[in-house]
């Protein structure tokens, strides 16, 4: 297990380390300027899209421009694929992650967590485009998509093989960082501040999750459509509480933020400083992991929208990345550095639950663990979606309900587990997913572009006829 573990943390450093921080980076950036900054320009078309999107059925416009004999409904509306899209991005990144951030790499970090989004964004419009656009129609008629199927269909049954790769490395990787971790998390929370063992939080989330999960899509759906924005408005709103506590440090936290984005931090306290490299490193790794921009998970829930235009749910998809980084995460770094319990060297969710614990003494803490229990919750549902369609294409659709099964059944396991290899393992297959994404992107691009001109140009753009998939 030693030799194991050790060889998987070698394997861990070169996927998360530079060159691929570099890669995910680059291809935004690259998708970015090939859009021409549309993603940034159009926020507010996306805004708009994502409020008419809560009508499960598909616009007037789609309707007049599909053909006879175009499939092009899906199985949820425009509005809850993003939603499940969110539940399985909104969650302990956006708490702990974002607290590791600022703990490694100083408040500079926050500023690259930015940049991160703002390049992630075009990553996320062009997942979605490709998703919707390649998407597949199962044995049961069901719609299927992400990164496999715009690998299959999009660049052509000789590289069918990396999509086998980026389906095993997400079942397995959402066993970990979608599953045990999660539950681990929640374990600890409940543990720590309410005194509820762990045993019971992993029973009480697997019948939770369970009732869920089994109903599938649909039923999944439903519940992020509902849970997500509720929990995600009174996340925010706690956090404008603590703002409002510390209005006078908020101008001196985006000082910090600017200022050490570009320059090093001193050791203070119990923070043992950090370069500019770090504050990019551990700001880029901890805003990706916290949005899942290119990591090729979100376009799996965009792929089932009920939507016959691939930029329609591409401008929708991209709120995602602003939504999760841009302004939950931005709300948590502020209550952390307008604290001054950063400079303590505390790290994690503790870090963050302190520093709202600071400015509503007695709440904070029970805020923080409410929080964390929600959002690692509708982790979890998103993704077992995410694995079941990663297994579905690898062993075809008997295998779904087994499982969703098996994923149920972990959750339990995770809140009583030591999770120090789990996490490494889940952590590397996770960012191993990204590889046969970016490629794909990158390759596809000039279908993404193109479809992304006739769109605003006020041609047809549409999927075309769903392609079966398992005859």
């Amino acid at each position: 297990m030693e030799t194991l573990t050790s060889l998987l943390g070698a394997i861990n450093g070169v996927v998360w380390g530079p060159l691929m921080l570099i890669l995910l980076l680059g291809v935004g950036l690259y998708l970015q300027i090939g859009l021409k900054l549309m993603p940034i320009r159009k926020l507010g078309v996306g805004f708009k899209l994502l409020w008419q999107g809560r009508d499960p059925k598909p616009s007037k416009t789609d309707v007049d421009k599909a053909p006879a004999k175009a499939s092009a409904d899906g199985e949820i509306s425009p509005f809850n694929a993003l939603m499940t899209a969110l539940s399985a991005t909104i969650g302990t990144g956006n708490i702990a992650g974002v607290a590791t951030a600022i703990a490694l790499g100083g408040p500079g970090a926050v500023f690259w967590m930015w940049i991160t989004a703002l390049v992630g964004m075009a990553t996320k419009f062009a997942e979605a485009v490709l998703a919707v656009r390649y998407r597949e129609t199962d044995s049961t008629g069901h719609h299927i998509g992400g990164p496999m199927f715009y690998i299959k269909n999009g660049l052509g049954k000789k590289w069918l093989w990396l999509g086998g790769m980026f389906s095993f490395f997400g079942a397995v990787a959402a066993f970990g960082i979608g599953n045990t971790v999660q539950s681990n998390s929640v374990a600890d929370a409940m543990d720590a501040t309410f005194g509820v063992p762990h045993w019971l939080t992993g029973i009480i989330i697997m019948v939770l999750a369970g009732a869920v999960i089994l109903g599938g899509i649909k039923r999944i759906a439903k519940v992020a459509g509902k849970l997500v924005p509720v929990m995600g408005i009174a996340y925010v709103i706690a956090g404008v509480a603590v703002l409002v506590v510390n209005a006078n440090q908020i101008g001196d936290a985006f000082g910090l933020i600017f200022y050490y984005a570009f320059n090093p931090i001193a050791a203070a306290g119990g923070f043992a400083g950090a370069a500019v490299m770090a504050a990019i490193r551990f700001g880029v790794a901890r805003g990706i992991f916290s949005n899942e921009a290119g990591l090729g998970s979100a376009p799996i829930a965009h792929a089932a929208a009920k939507t016959k235009n691939p930029v329609r749910q591409g401008l929708i998809a991209m709120l995602g990345t602003f939504i999760d980084t841009i302004i939950v995460c931005t709300i948590t770094a502020l209550v952390i550095l307008t604290s001054t319990v950063w400079i303590d060297g505390e790290a994690g969710a503790s870090l963050t639950a302190l520093s709202f614990d600071a400015a509503l003494p007695g709440y904070g803490n029970q805020i923080v663990a409410i929080a964390l229990a929600v959002f690692a919750f509708t982790t979890i549902l998103g993704w077992s979606f995410y694995g079941e369609k990663c297994c579905q294409f690898l062993f075809g659709t008997r295998s779904i309900m087994l499982y969703r099964i098996l994923f149920v059944l972990a959750i339990p396991l995770g809140a009583i587990a030591q999770l120090g290899f789990i996490w490494l393992m889940a952590d590397t297959f996770n960012a191993m997913m990204a590889i046969p994404n970016l490629i794909a992107l990158a390759l596809l691009s000039p279908v993404v572009f193109k479809l992304t001109r006739d769109y605003f140009a006020g041609k047809e753009v549409l999927p075309g006829e769903a392609l079966d998939h398992d005859k």
